[in-house]
Formats: C-alpha cells, structure tokens, sequence
C-alpha cells in the first residue's frame, strides 16, 4: 500500500531549509589547521579552516577538526578555539609520511574518526564537512554510517592540475582522479570557491549543478588592512627605496616562483639601473614535487645572476606576513593552477597590487586594471613587462591600491561562513527531504 507523506506548510518548510547544524565534524586528513600556512602541505586551505570553523563557532556551530597525527608528542584534542576542536587520529608512522602515500592509511583514519563519534552520544554530528579528495574518502563512509550529510570542498582538482602541469612537474596519478570522482557523486553538496571553479566540477567531473555552492573564501579585513610601507620596510630591514617584488607560498613548480625570478632577471636586462634598487622577496617553503629539489629556487637565482637581489625568508606568521605586502611595491603570484588565490587576496586587502596569472581563481581573485594586472601564459618577459607597467608608474600604482584594496573588501570571511551556513541548510533540508520522497514511491 503506498504511503502519504505529509504536506508540509510554508512555515515547516521554510524552518527545514533554515535549520542550522548544531554540530560539524570537519576533516582535513593530510595537513592540520595548527600547521603554518607556506610549507610542507599547509597553505591556503589551512588558513580556510581556522577562519571558517572559529566563525561557525561565533555563530553557534561547534566544530571538530579532524587531522592525522604527525607526531607522537601532540595531545588527541587541541581547543583552537571557544566552539572549536582538534581531534588528532592516530593512523602510520607519525613522521615522513609523504601526501602521495596517505591514500593506504585512509582506513586507519576512517576508523579513527568512527571511533571518536562512536564515543559521543548516538547523532552527536549533523553533517561533515570534508576538505581535499583524501578527506572526503574518510567523509563519505562516515556519512553513511552516522546518516548526516556529506559537504565536500575540492580546494585543487587533479584533472585541472594535470591539464595546466608546469614544465618538468610531476602528474596527479589516475588513484586520485578516481577518488575525486567518487567524492563527488558520493557529496550531497560541493563548495566551489568560484564560477570557474564550477563549471570545472559541473564539466570535468560530471557535478550535479543544483548541488554545486559557489562560496567565496575570504580574509581577514582587520588583520589585513592598509599601513605604514615605511614603518613595514623599517621592521623587515627593508631599504626605503627598494622596488620590492614579493612572492608568498609554498616553493613548488605549481605556484611557478621560477616565473619570477626570471621576470626579474629580465627587468634587470632591460633596466641595468634598477639592479641598485631591486628587492625580489621569497616567503615561504619548499612543498610538494619542490621537495624533490629544495635548492631549485636558490640555484637558479644564482644562475640567472641575482642572487644578491633574491631575499629568502622562511613561512611568515600573520603579523609579518601583513609586514612583508606592506612593504611591497607588487606581489607576484604566477601560479599554474590556483582554486582561489588567497595570497592575491591578503596582499590586495594591504593596498598592495597584485601580479598574476590570469588562471583558475586568480581571475576572480584580482579585477584586471582595477586591482592588479592579470598576464596571459607564464613567459617570464610578460610579467616583466607587467610588473615595470605598475613599478614605473607611480599614478597607476597609486590607483591599483586603492582599487586593490576595495576590491578585497568584497571577500570578508563573515560572507564565507553565510554562504557555508546556507549550504549546510541545504544539505541538512535535502537530506531529511530524501526519506520523504522515498515514501510517496514506497
């Protein structure tokens, strides 16, 4: 006998979509929140995770943070913040460890995250939220034994990595594709970072486009404001007349900071005066492939002749992060293939134009002659070109810091943390939605 669901009123309806979760397990198997951001894997979605799980906890969601431990000596639960967790899971050796080989220590983590709900009252979670193709393996069982959604962030795809490779860089293997496949058919919602970002999921990967949220990630605009260049310059031992090229990120071939020094190298031909004045500063650390090769970056420095002008300096906390794109007349970010660009994003809400490659994120991240300048390709005499276009002439890199800086004010994490809330609520509503339907058909 077929069942009737019951009808729902406007009122009961409107409450399901609004409902809130009380509770998300957010997992992020292959780099922890506490790592610094610029080496090894922790980079921009680590910086997504701490501002997006501390929001949802101001607005009343707590949060569980699940990571792989990488040493022996860290506590099972870190407090990151009021409302937020770090649940460490024992699963391999704790130490060397590479990314490439955490795929066969998946269901050691699996268990480890089943493990840690199972001790919590039965429906302690309301939904998981899973970031990177590795985590959302984890997400997707566990989804299906708790009975709670599963919301999946991407961050980088392989298909789009794999299709814009650097020169010499290493392929994502057919196991992650495979993987990210299934994490997207498995998802109840995905979290694109942006429209291009999408269409990639929607026409790569086969996404659903009803269930694709285009959610901007954000930065913090009271931490990331305009300053004092002189007094930033003054802090850093920065000479107050120095053309200051600043490139922030993980050292590898996918963020391409070779296209820099070789663009600089090339400003240096073209203008031999400016050797005097010319400052290219490297913030961060050798990641990914880049491991492979630490000294790359400093051997073609020497190579090209501007060793003298190349200033490398280790993963900057916020503080001096916000320093180092004061200080600059330029940040430079020619990355091959970037999800978003929160690099571009830091340094324009500083004041500081930006440089980049128009790919990916980027093309969202920077508004071209308003905020920066956006560089077809990766030849390293185009971003010469572009980078002499904002350094020589004062005006105009007067007027891309102010549009820099009006430009980032669009990305403040408060409209990322609503755009996560709103997706949740889908998910939450589509999932109790589901039963019903089955009902009408039973």
């Amino acid at each position: 006998m077929r069942k009737t669901a019951p009808v729902e009123s406007p009122a009961q309806l409107s409450a399901r979509r609004q409902r809130r979760p009380r509770r998300v397990a957010v997992l992020s198997v292959h780099t922890s929140p506490l790592d610094q951001p610029g080496t090894g894997d922790a980079g921009g979605m680590n910086v997504y995770i701490v501002e997006t799980a501390t929001r949802l906890a101001e607005a009343g969601v707590e949060v569980e943070i699940f990571t792989r431990a990488t040493s022996s000596d860290l506590p099972p639960v870190v407090p990151l913040a009021p409302g937020v967790l770090v649940r460490h899971v024992t699963a391999g050796p704790f130490e060397g460890l590479a990314k490439k080989d955490l795929p066969g220590q998946l269901c050691a983590v699996t268990s480890g995250v089943l493990r840690a709900e199972a001790a919590h009252p039965e429906g302690w979670f309301d939904l998981i939220h899973s970031h990177y193709w590795l985590s959302g393996q984890v997400g997707w069982l566990a989804s299906e034994r708790w009975h709670v959604p599963l919301v999946h962030s991407m961050h980088t795809m392989a298909k789009v990595k794999n299709r814009d490779l650097a020169d010499g860089d290493i392929p994502e293997p057919d196991m992650r594709i495979i993987g990210e496949e299934q994490v997207v058919l498995a998802a109840d919602r995905l979290i694109a970072n942006t429209d291009d970002e999408a269409s990639e999921l929607i026409d790569l990967y086969g996404a659903t486009p009803d269930r694709v949220d285009v959610v901007h990630p954000g930065v913090d605009l009271d931490r990331f404001r305009p300053g004092s260049r002189s007094a930033a310059r003054e802090r850093h031992g920065v000479p107050q007349d120095a053309v200051v090229l600043l490139f922030v990120g993980r050292i590898q071939p996918l963020k391409a900071p070779d296209v820099l020094l070789r663009a600089a190298a090339d400003l240096i031909a073209t203008d031999p005066e400016l050797r005097r004045r010319l400052m290219v500063v490297v913030c961060g650390g050798p990641s990914g492939s880049g491991l492979d090769q630490p000294t790359t970056l400093i051997d073609l420095a020497h190579e090209l002749g501007i060793a003298d002008l190349v200033r490398f300096e280790p993963p900057a906390g916020r503080e001096s992060l916000v320093d180092w794109y004061r200080a600059a007349d330029v940040t430079v970010v020619p990355s091959h293939s970037e999800s978003f660009g929160l690099v571009a994003v830091e340094s324009q809400a500083c004041g500081t134009p930006v440089v980049a490659a128009a790919v990916g994120g980027l093309r969202t991240a920077v508004a071209h002659q308003v905020s920066g300048l956006l560089v077809d390709g990766h030849n390293p005499q185009d971003f010469a070109r572009a980078i002499a276009t904002v350094v020589n002439q004062p005006g105009l890199r007067a007027e891309l810091s102010s549009g820099a800086h009006m430009h980032a004010a669009a990305f403040g994490w408060a409209s990322t943390t609503a755009g996560l809330l709103a997706s949740y609520s889908a998910a939450m509503a589509n999932a109790a939605h589901a039963p019903m339907l089955a009902s009408r058909t039973s």
